[in-house]
């Protein structure tokens, strides 16, 4: 028996507590001393006692685990997560886990085992398998067990080719997916490595249209004020940018030696799968700035509108909250799968009602008939009753009318299911021209899903339509724009052959924007007071991101298509939105720059 104590700088243990860290005993670590201290509350007043404890607990079990064969080691249960940064062998005291990434479900040596597992879930397979058994007792078979293994060999290769292909490709993409570029901040310079070899507490570097590598805490950007802005589509589906804002003690660390120097701690929530959560302290030059999820940039967002920026890791690998929304991959059954299951088990249920019938019938014959042919035809030295006779009779029918069930219904539902995927890849109706986009069946079960869907519960527009927003009417004051009118003052149907509204006088305004009431822009140049504030209020009161791509060329990034038309049509009146800062909202309005200052924003979320 071993005894260990904490040996750090900063406040001093009592001295129970020392005396009784931890214990090593046969290879296995005992930590419930330092466990009932620590859960009873009996260490008051200062919290960094209690973080220490917790250090040491995490760094003793680490080291003494590492000793261990896989078999005998415990596991811990993260209560926090502790992560200083350009600190790996820090940080590796922890356990966490790499950047690594495994979506297949299989590999060379499981492939066998657990694909046979899973193919004999089928009802028809495991009967076949039985009968095969069966088939090789002499005393009952009246059939050669060649009959029966090469069907059953034929399936169980043809479904296992299938299974192992679409494994094969979940292996290719996770396989390009941890063999990505990315920029790391390692002996104070900046070294390209595979995302598979990042490691929590690592700095790195962000550049525009780049994915993110990991779940990092945003420390500076190329953007005033540490802004950036992400595409969140690989994990809520929506296309619009969000902004993600650093700290501002941290937003000044641009420089190489600047984020080398940097050694802040962060202590936060363990790792989960909450996407708009999360709960954390960073603590540096002795203080400490709270946490939410706008600092935080998630695995699988793509760094939009921005050159570069910095981050830090804090969960890698299978602990990032993307990982942990996938769940293991499992073993899926579809509908028509469950449904021949079950039309087997009742093919079965006939066969041995009909077995036992037989049988009942062979028992009959041979107590009363078959007794008289005992002479010519005499019975095997096993057999000593008419009852036993109808036992193995049973059995032998249940060999011979083996063809009642369909195995190779399965095969013809596999080949089908095949067929069906390239159908839908060839269908024409799905094609989509303006992107040169077809369908893609990655599933061969997909057809037979699809047509078995009986209700769609949509949440919004969009899910199902293109989502495409168009400014068509407004009412100012009581006045309504939009309609147009011949001189009769008879309302006109607008059509694609009716005149638009010439935006000529407005340099910056957008090609695309079509527009047919011209009584608007006519109230718009005799600046009508409301109309003005319309449109001023339209091009203030959002979250769009302007991206000036080139003199003239303004592009709006919005996450909603309510507000990319609205702050258009403002566009087009001649109120341009510029730029944004956290404090101020820049306009162009009627050619004359204004810049307000912004007090606060009522987002929308859920």
């Amino acid at each position: 028996m071993q005894h260990f104590t904490a040996n750090t700088g900063g406040p001093k243990l009592p001295q129970e507590v020392q005396s009784a860290l931890f214990l090593l005993v046969d290879g296995f670590v005992v930590v419930s001393p330092v466990k009932s201290v620590v859960q009873t509350g009996r260490i008051h007043g200062d919290n960094t006692r209690l973080r220490l404890l917790q250090s040491c607990t995490r760094e003793t079990l680490g080291r003494s685990q590492e000793k261990m064969p896989i078999w005998r080691r415990t596991t811990y249960d993260e209560k926090e997560r502790r992560v200083k940064a350009n600190a790996r062998e820090y940080n590796e005291k922890f356990s966490y886990a790499n950047n690594h990434i495994k979506t297949s479900k299989y590999n060379i040596f499981t492939f066998l085992p657990i694909n046979l597992f899973e193919q004999f879930q089928r009802v028809a397979n495991a009967y076949f398998v039985v009968l095969l058994i069966l088939q090789l007792i002499p005393e009952i078979s009246s059939l050669s067990w060649f009959t029966t293994i090469v069907p059953l060999v034929l399936v169980l290769v043809i479904t296992a080719v299938k299974d192992a292909t679409d494994d094969y490709f979940r292996h290719k993409s996770d396989q390009q997916v941890n063999n990505r570029q990315s920029q790391v901040l390692i002996k104070g310079s900046l070294q390209k490595e595979k995302w598979m070899n990042v490691r929590v507490g690592d700095i790195i570097k962000l550049e525009n249209n780049q994915f993110v590598a990991a779940d990092i805490l945003l420390l500076c950007s190329s953007e005033p004020y540490g802004l950036c802005y992400i595409e969140t589509a690989e994990l809520d589906g929506e296309t619009n940018l969000k902004v993600r804002q650093a700290l501002s003690v941290t937003s000044d660390l641009e420089g190489v030696s600047k984020l080398m120097d940097f050694d802040g701690e962060v202590i936060c929530e363990p790792p989960n799968n909450k996407l708009d959560k999360f709960t954390g302290t960073l603590y540096w030059k002795d203080n400490k700035y709270s946490l939410d999820n706008d600092k935080m940039l998630l695995r699988g967002c793509v760094l939009k509108n921005t050159e570069w920026c910095f981050g830090m890791v804090i969960f890698a690998g299978l602990q990032t909250k993307l990982m942990q929304n996938c769940g293991r991959t499992k073993f899926k059954r579809t509908s028509i799968d469950k449904l021949m299951n079950t039309l087997v088990l009742w093919i079965f249920a006939f066969l041995i009602c009909m077995g036992v019938i037989l049988a009942i019938g062979n028992t009959i014959w041979e107590t009363c008939t078959g007794r008289k042919f005992e002479l010519f035809l005499p019975w095997d030295e096993f057999q000593s009753s008419a009852v036993f006779s109808g036992f193995l009779t049973f059995w032998s029918y249940i060999i011979i009318l083996n063809t009642v069930v369909p195995i190779s219904l399965y095969v013809s539902v596999e080949v089908l299911r095949l067929g069906h995927s390239f159908f839908i890849n060839w269908d024409q109706k799905m094609y989509y021209n303006q992107t040169n986009t077809s369908a893609e069946a990655r599933t061969t079960t997909l057809n037979e899903e699809l047509g078995q869907v009986e209700f769609i519960f949509s949440d919004k527009t969009g899910t199902l339509t293109q989502n495409i927003m168009v400014f068509s009417k407004c009412s100012i004051n009581g006045q309504t724009y939009g309609d147009v009118y011949d001189e009769f003052n008879q309302k006109v149907e607008i059509t694609e052959k009716t005149a638009c509204v010439d935006f000529s006088f407005n340099p910056l305004c957008d090609r695309g924007f079509k527009f047919y009431d011209s009584s608007l822009v006519e109230a718009v140049k005799q600046e009508d007071s409301a109309v003005l504030e319309f449109f001023r209020l339209l091009a203030l009161c959002h979250t769009v991101m302007p991206e000036q791509k080139s003199e003239g060329n303004l592009v709006y990034q919005a996450q909603s298509p309510d507000e990319g038309a609205l702050v258009t049509t403002a566009r087009n009146f001649g109120f341009v939105f510029r730029a944004r800062t956290p404090e101020t909202i820049t306009l162009c309005e009627m050619g004359r720059a204004a810049t307000y200052e912004l007090l606060a924003i009522l987002d929308f979320n859920n």
